[in-house]
């Protein structure tokens, strides 16, 4: 095998640390090949159950493709289907396959057939269809489709020859195509389900993967380390890299360490970035980002089921001093969800201005003359949106204690956090998104539209039938006008009811050895090896 050549000819000796529970682990690793100091684990091995951002710069790009993708400029280019062509009235559009596209071989599946029509309904369908054999592996849950309502969007998938398939939609969506080219619209191989269906072995689907993307998983160690190897036969380009490894090193002082003692190539999420520009091996890099970090209200609990109460906080909190302390001045401060470079922002909301006098005065309002006490929930890893949720917690405790308000700072390791937001126990958390794609609806619906309650990124658990109402109709048209007020409407709602607090759009930043040559950061979605190399 070309693996076990490559181990012999292996020239270079890493260590990885590992937690405290497991051993230490010494791997010998190629010069074409590449270590990833990532900040946390994958929740899944399929980008269709999760849309945590740790998932997603761990799997979506590295072992899956779409149908198609966003270029650079964000316009949308062929990707899996070579072409594609929508109808004049927007119900119906047939994408043209490639036919050149091999699924991964590996210890645990060998294709007998190349990438065609049915691994497209499959892929689809088992989203879509509540009775699908496959439907309810990982618990049938799909976040981003059922947050954009994929079901009532898609009428029918139909396949017109191996090669070609045609989606009939219900009414035209004008977010249809950018809801396709993001990263959770990846393409399974239906071959290997029927294998996994046969063997009673449906869950490996999304544990053990099969794709197309430009690598194949090798082995992973949860909380530990994460190994792909090369996909020889990936359609799109050559793949420099043989060996492509996710150190997993939650710790932003571990992952500057690995960085400066060479252990890591690349890190996520960096800190102290002046240090890392005066190293001539070094090299910091930035890209903007649509993304908002945000205070999220549970409005089903009290007494955040008041928006005076609401209200009153926003005012107390110094956003300045924030943007300061966490972000190191590299974000702006967000009076609204939508990014000012959004085509939908609306210039002329207000911000919710700092003024502990008129926060005091509004919860006296409410019937909170002594305060409360309340939770801040602070994320335990690493965001772009927000690099340093507990910081933050503690600057907004302390604003807070200044108008009466008692903040008790919680916190769990990143999956018990997650499952236990999803069931609603928080008051209030700090949280963010970053967009899959520049359409305001990837804000709008994820974060606030009813439905997004029940898949869970709405985590202030806010159900406004008239601001869905308006999302909607903005769906429903391709007039850029009529889709721009609309949005204006439903974002006046948001800021009167102020279900979130905006704080920040920030930018991201990545830190690499300058051996590393290629692009990683996009605008949109996770992080992307495909075409990166190691001098």
């Amino acid at each position: 095998m070309k693996v076990n050549v490559w181990l012999a000819k292996a020239i270079a000796i890493f260590s990885v640390s590992m937690l405290a529970s497991c051993e230490t682990e010494n791997q010998q690793i190629a010069e074409n090949s590449l270590i990833y100091c990532a900040e946390g684990s994958p929740a899944s091995f399929n980008p269709q159950t999760d849309t945590s951002g740790t998932t997603i710069d761990a799997i979506a790009n590295q072992l899956y493709n779409r149908l198609i993708k966003f270029n650079d400029d964000n316009s949308i280019a062929p990707a899996l289907a070579k072409s594609w062509h929508v109808t004049r009235d927007g119900k119906m559009i047939t994408f043209y396959l490639r036919k050149d596209v091999h699924f991964h071989s590996t210890d645990y599946f060998y294709p007998t057939r190349l990438f065609n029509a049915d691994d497209v309904l499959f892929s689809f369908n088992r989203i879509l269809d509540s009775e699908h054999p496959f439907h309810l592996v990982s618990e049938g849950k799909y976040p981003f489709f059922q947050n954009v309502q994929f079901s009532n969007i898609v009428k029918e998938i139909e396949k017109i020859n191996d090669h070609t398939v045609r989606f009939k939609l219900h009414q035209a969506n004008s977010s249809f195509l950018a809801n396709l080219a993001t990263d959770y619209a990846v393409i399974l191989s239906k071959e290997y389900a029927d294998l996994l269906a046969e063997q009673d072995r449906k869950d490996d689907i999304d544990v053990h993967p099969i794709g197309t993307g430009p690598f194949k998983l090798k082995s992973y160690q949860p909380g530990s380390l994460l190994r792909y190897y090369r996909h020889d036969n990936y359609w799109h380009n050559n793949v420099a890299l043989e060996q492509l490894v996710f150190d997993i090193t939650t710790s932003d002082t571990g992952r500057l360490t690995k960085l400066l003692t060479n252990e890591c190539d690349v890190i996520a999420y960096p800190i102290a970035p002046h240090k890392i520009q005066e190293n001539p091996e070094l090299q910091l890099e930035e890209v903007t980002s649509f993304n908002i970090g945000y205070l999220g209200f549970n409005t089903h609990k009290p007494p955040f089921d008041d928006q005076r109460v609401r209200k009153a906080i926003s005012h107390a909190i110094n956003k300045e001093a924030i943007i300061d302390a966490v972000y190191g001045g590299k974000a702006e401060i967000a009076n609204a969800i939508l990014p000012k470079n959004s085509w939908a922002h609306d210039k002329s909301i207000q911000p919710h201005e700092y003024s502990p006098i008129k926060a005091k005065q509004m919860l006296i309002e409410a019937g909170y003359k002594d305060g409360f006490s309340m939770d801040i929930w602070a994320m335990p890893v690493q965001r772009a949106y927000n690099p340093n949720a507990l910081t933050m917690a503690k600057l907004i405790q302390a604003d807070l204690s200044e108008i009466g308000v008692q903040v008790e700072i919680v916190s769990y390791e990143w999956s018990t956090f997650l499952r236990r937001l999803s069931l609603g126990e928080h008051q209030t958390v700090l949280l963010g998104w970053s967009a899959d794609h520049p359409d305001p609806d990837n804000f709008l619906t994820p974060l606030l539209s009813c439905s997004s309650v029940v898949t869970g990124s709405n985590r202030a658990l806010w159900c406004n039938q008239e601001f869905d109402n308006l999302l909607k109709l903005a769906l429903q048209t391709t007039n850029i006008n009529q889709r721009k007020n609309l949005y204006f409407q439903a974002q006046a709602i948001i800021q009167q009811a102020l279900p979130l607090l905006p704080i920040a759009h920030s930018k991201r930043f990545q830190a690499r050895n300058k051996k590393v040559k290629g692009q990683l950061l996009t605008s949109f979605g996770g992080v992307n090896f495909a075409e990166v190399s190691k001098q």
